[in-house]
């Protein structure tokens, strides 16, 4: 079992060095707490990730809460909650209180734009592996396009994604049931 104190290290360093927000840092807090540390199972750790993205507030901090509730229950959830929002919270101070001023800078420009490709990817690893994860197959992946398609070019929303996909596994459970009984 983790310490509150390997949990607090752990997720702070997440938070620290994490760039792009919440998606980017599903691959560094799945290292972390399945490959590395070994406190959860993979599968473990998708369903949180489900549960993490349903829920309001910060996917990072979601994370860190269910990965701390689901390790040492609610003092893992605090220290980790607390862990993980705390670096940004003080990188953000940093760049309110000195770098404002600089914001204009070519240099701060050039940065900020060569960052962005590294953060797109550090968001397209994650959701492969989910996929893998998952057990998304070829005969399957019609179902993830089309959910992010409907969200992006039609602005429909997640929420409503997520309850029609439950409905659909719901019913897609209950015609194979009453298939098998009739089998019988």
């Amino acid at each position: 079992m983790a310490s509150l104190t390997s949990l607090f290290l752990t997720f702070a360093k997440i938070g620290a060095f994490t760039i792009g927000g919440g998606y980017a840092m599903i691959p560094i807090i799945e290292r972390e707490v399945v490959d590395k540390h070994h406190w959860i199972e993979k599968e473990d750790f998708l369903d949180l990730l489900v549960i993490a993205q349903t829920a309001p507030g910060i996917l990072a901090v979601n994370m860190a809460i269910l990965v701390g509730n689901k390790i040492r229950g609610w003092k893992g959830a605090v220290v980790s909650a607390f862990s993980a929002a705390l670096p940004s919270f003080i990188i953000i101070l940093c760049f309110a209180m000195f770098l404002s001023q600089y914001k204009d800078s070519p240099l701060f420009v050039k940065i900020f734009k060569a960052v962005r490709p590294a953060v797109v990817a550090l968001i397209a690893v994650p959701v492969f592996n989910l996929a893998k994860t998952a057990k998304v197959t070829w005969k399957t992946c019609w179902i993830p396009i089309v959910a992010a398609l409907a969200i992006w070019q039609f602005g429909i929303s997640p929420i409503l994604i997520i309850i029609v996909a439950g409905v659909a596994g719901a019913l897609g459970a209950l015609i194979e049931k009453r298939k098998t009984t009739q089998q019988k």
